[in-house]
């Protein structure tokens, strides 16, 4: 095992984690090592290349406030630059040299002795730092579908997490199981090139328009020279989903006109795309806005009615060798299979690797047991020196970089702290982790999730106990504000 001891490990090369490493080298700390299970950086970005990706937000807010891109394509980027922005932040930060790909990180737990983390990383080797990160993202660990005979089939499958370009689509009988965000981008795609399109739907989805198209060269060239207008854009498009966040869903009983004006605005969508009251009847959710992601396309919808694609919505019973069978005996024989399942949050991704802390407490299972938190959404009692960055009440706002920021602010003024105080290691309390718990318990009996209907909308916010942890119910601004102003009574700190 290796005895020099990193400044800090970090687990993921996402936009989470290279946020991360450009604050701790802020702070003064720059022996990092940054592990990543993937061949190269990106995250989501690097590892999804399906047809038709790109962020589901305006690109304007998806980027770090501090590293603006004056060069997006499109109001809504397609991903491949989405990717090429995340090379240019690591290369202008330095982030590459401290990066290492390939690598699966197994585990990590807490040296008392040393007053460090050892972290396994598959093959044997061993990692060590002062501080451990976990940046693996809240959409890393794909979910496959628990259906009889999946494996049977005889022709090709693909989840959209690993794309494969070397499979021919066109003029193929594909069938697609999922109609989430991702589905939403990718359907219209295959239905251009396919003989006959399937798209095996369990829950509809609210879908409004799309205010897509290309940034023209004059206002690029206005953004890079004057960056105060790209800024002023930012804030437009960050107030407008502020305003569906955080007064339609995590206000809703309290501002329930912001909540409908959300659901009419996908419902007339909807009814200006479809005609067919049977087919519209079919893609209409039965839930409330916003219990599930809501998403933005304009060409998701008019698919459905053309004549090659049937939207199926029986349950699916079994897969065999030639294709798919339902509940009530209809057959679609496919030669390709895409599996839009999504990812599993709540078995393996929180955390992703198994964490031990003091005690030996293990993350996995004292969330399971108990209930699933973190103080500010970054910190956990029994673990210390460790930030989580993807964790239970961190996700604010609808773009994650506004999470991600918030959680820079939070590590840069515990960081001051530290050095203030000459110490080595920092701890959360019970007692603020539990105040904290309270609190964001609190303010979600107000949010959709506990006072709407979201009985039937099987989404990813609620975790295996019924409970909607993921994302924080206060605006971006209190979040922020909490980020830079939080107790610093809140933690202990200690010297070794």
């Amino acid at each position: 095992m290796s005895t020099h001891i990193h400044d800090a490990v970090i687990v993921g090369a996402g936009f989470g984690g290279m946020g991360a490493a450009i604050q701790l080298r802020r702070s003064g700390y720059d022996d990092l090592v940054i592990l990543e299970r993937e061949d190269d950086l990106g995250g989501t970005w690097h590892v999804n290349r399906y047809p038709g990706l790109a962020v589901d937000i305006p690109s304007s807010t998806y980027s770090y406030s501090f590293e603006p891109n004056p060069h997006w394509t499109r109001l809504f980027a397609p991903g491949a630059e989405l990717k090429q922005y995340a090379e240019t932040v690591a290369d202008k930060y330095d982030l590459r040299r401290m990066m290492r790909f390939d690598t699966v990180v197994e585990g990590a737990h807490w040296d008392e002795d040393d007053s460090a983390w050892s972290v396994s990383i598959e093959g044997g080797e061993t990692v060590r730092g002062r501080f451990l990160l976990t940046a693996t993202g809240f959409l890393s660990q794909p979910k496959n579908p628990d259906i009889a005979g999946i494996n049977d089939f005889a022709g090709e499958v693909i989840h959209t997490t690993r794309w494969n370009d070397d499979i021919d689509l066109e003029g193929k009988r594909i069938g697609i199981i999922g109609t989430g965000a991702t589905a939403v981008q990718l359907i219209p795609e295959l239905a251009k090139v396919a003989d006959h399109l399937t798209v095996y739907q369990r829950t509809p989805i609210y879908v409004s328009p799309k205010m897509d198209g290309p940034v023209p060269g004059v206002v690029r060239g206005a953004f890079a020279r004057v960056p105060l207008t790209q800024k002023a854009t930012r804030l437009v498009s960050a107030s407008i989903l502020e305003l569906l966040m955080v007064a339609g869903v995590l206000h809703f009983k309290d501002l329930p006109w912001a909540n409908r004006i959300g659901k009419q605005v996908c419902e007339r969508h909807l009814r200006s795309q479809v005609k067919d009251r049977e087919l519209r009847a079919k893609l209409t959710p039965d839930y409330d806005f916003g219990c599930k992601r809501p998403t933005f396309s304009n060409t998701y919808f008019p698919t459905f009615t053309q004549p090659h694609v049937d939207l199926e919505t029986t349950t699916i019973d079994h897969v065999d060798a030639d294709g798919i069978v339902t509940v009530d005996g209809t057959r679609a024989d496919l030669d390709v299979l895409v599996l839009a399942t999504g990812f599993n949050l709540w078995d393996v991704n929180f955390p992703a690797i198994e964490i031990i802390g003091r005690e030996g407490r293990n993350l996995g299972k004292w969330w399971r047991d108990n209930r699933f938190s973190a103080y500010e959404g970054i910190s956990v009692p029994s673990f210390p020196n460790f930030f989580s960055l993807n964790s239970p009440y961190s996700y604010s706002g609808l773009s994650y970089f506004t999470t991600i920021e918030t959680q820079m602010a939070h590590m840069a003024r515990l960081l001051k702290a530290m050095k203030k105080r000459d110490a080595d290691v920092f701890e959360v309390s019970e007692e603020a982790n539990q105040e904290f718990l309270d609190r964001m318990t609190g303010l979600m009996g107000n949010s959709v999730f506990n006072a709407g209907d979201c009985s039937t909308a099987r989404s990813y916010y609620f975790n295996q106990h019924g409970e909607a942890v993921l994302l924080r119910p206060t605006s971006t601004v209190s979040a922020h504000r909490e980020a830079v102003r939080f107790p610093l009574e809140d933690y202990a700190f200690s010297t070794t």
